[in-house]
């Protein structure tokens, strides 16, 4: 079994450990060995805890080992939060304990010098010489939101909700920034992994085993080097064909200047931006500029289904945000969808006379859910239609909260996409609560909107 066969396998005890052992631990609150036993704990985790502390008997009221070699069970998975210049003595023991996965938290290794860089390497020799995978160092750690294993084996902030959409990042502190905005936008994640240094587990290996991770439809990477671009492009490609996940990538270092700023960061180093963007595209996978572009993709290809086609209703209930998603829309090379007979004479029946039951179709300002309701679920039927765009803009009586239900409903009740925008804020607050509570695609402006539903069409084609 070649070395990647091998890190998928022991995967299974970095993601379902039965047994995790926590070796640096401490009760100092405010400190990474602390708040990472603290989350563990906290997590509702389905295994067992075996704190590791030369000093302390019991930490949290569990009972602590001296050494990972003093622990009576077997060990599924070693998490290491001590400092980096001992870490390998805490390796070197967890291969005599026949520990087979670990999560190395410490930093003071590559991205540190030439001095880091031995210590990384021997980490590395260590993990070969007892067939050891381990994510790190200088990392953040794991977490999985599968019931089935509930660990948080990280010192995030917060346990994320559980959610089809993995998240893989080189960089531990976008990781806690990305959480607090997920969390903020209702966003859950299967897997979420900070893998720093990726000295043994790359994000190649991480991409093989999401790709048969069931609870994992949409996959976002975060990079600022690419060590292995073939590797890379091979691995996207075959999971895309096999499984039709999208791989959402943002990279970093497309400037002189940024290139710079990472090699100081993880030690990394990169390549001509050019080369990447060619490469990237070719394999299949979809690049984006910011964060928020990478999640308002995700949400979209991961909340609702692919469009067949390019052919998209419009609907909304004021007449300036409808042209500018019309113009959005062509500009992302959408077509507005001309509706059938039936559709048309449904309208002209139900809608008010100064309605516009064309393309964008204008249900007017003093719209309530019924009419967002006929105007929606008319569409969707039509089979002319490929998606739908739902526009609301806060009246004195738009039923906010009710036409936002309204929508989670219809979207039910159908195969084809439902994006939604909302405009405003503080109004509209309550209604975007809801459709991102019940997985519903929202953007604030029209024209993120239409570069999602564009970009998740594009892929659907790819």
């Amino acid at each position: 079994m070649n070395k990647r066969n091998i890190h998928v396998k022991n995967m299974e005890n970095i993601f379902y450990p039965k047994s995790v052992a926590i070796l640096g631990a401490n009760r100092v609150v405010g400190t990474v060995p602390y708040d990472l036993l603290d989350n563990v704990l906290k997590s509702d985790f389905q295994g067992v805890v075996f704190p590791v502390s030369p000093k302390e008997p019991f930490i949290k009221g569990v009972k602590t080992y001296k050494y990972v070699l003093d622990i009576p069970d077997p060990v599924d998975l070693a998490i290491l939060v001590y400092a980096g210049s001992v870490c390998h003595l805490a390796l070197d023991q967890c291969g005599k304990k026949g520990v087979k996965a670990a999560i190395i938290i410490s930093a003071g290794f590559k991205e540190t010098g030439a001095e880091g860089l031995k210590r990384e390497l021997e980490l590395k020799e260590i993990a070969d010489k007892y067939g050891i995978s381990f994510i790190g160092p200088n990392c953040l750690g794991v977490i999985n939101t599968d019931p089935l294993s509930n660990l948080n084996a990280s010192f995030a902030r917060k346990m994320p909700r559980e959610g089809n959409i993995a998240f893989l990042s080189q960089s531990g502190a976008l990781c806690t920034a990305v959480l607090d905005y997920a969390q903020g936008k209702h966003i859950g994640f299967s897997k979420f992994v900070s893998f720093g240094n990726k000295a043994d587990i790359s994000e190649i290996d991480l991409l093989y085993y999401l790709k048969d991770d069931p609870k994992t439809k949409v996959i976002l990477l975060y990079l600022e080097e690419i060590s292995d671009g073939i590797g890379l492009m091979n691995a996207a490609k075959e999971i895309i064909a096999d499984t039709g996940k999208p791989i959402l990538i943002l990279k970093s270092g497309r400037t002189t200047e940024g290139a710079a700023a990472a090699a100081s960061h993880t030690g990394s180093l990169a390549g001509s931006d050019q080369i990447c963007d060619a490469a990237l595209r070719q394999a299949g996978m979809i690049r984006c500029n910011t964060i928020e572009e990478m999640f308002n993709l995700a949400i979209a290809m991961a909340y609702q289904p692919l469009p067949e086609n390019n052919r998209v209703a419009i609907i909304t209930n004021a007449g300036g945000p409808g042209v500018l998603a019309t113009d959005s829309a062509i500009q992302e090379n959408l077509r507005l969808a001309k509706f059938s007979d039936e559709t048309t004479a449904i309208f002209k029946k139900t809608l008010p006379k100064t309605a516009n039951i064309k393309n964008p179709v204008d249900v007017i300002g003093d719209a309530r859910a019924d009419r967002y309701n006929i105007a929606i679920t008319s569409a969707l039927k039509d089979e002319n239609v490929d998606s739908v765009f739902v526009i609301l803009t806060p009246q004195s009586m738009t039923d906010i909260e009710t036409i936002a239900e309204e929508i989670v409903s219809v979207s039910k009740e159908s195969n084809k996409p439902i994006y939604t925008s909302f405009m405003g804020e503080a109004d509209v607050a309550s209604g975007i609560d809801i459709l991102q509570q019940n997985r519903i695609p929202h953007y604030i402006l029209p024209e993120s909107m239409s570069h999602a539903s564009a970009r998740a069409f594009k892929f659907s084609e790819y």
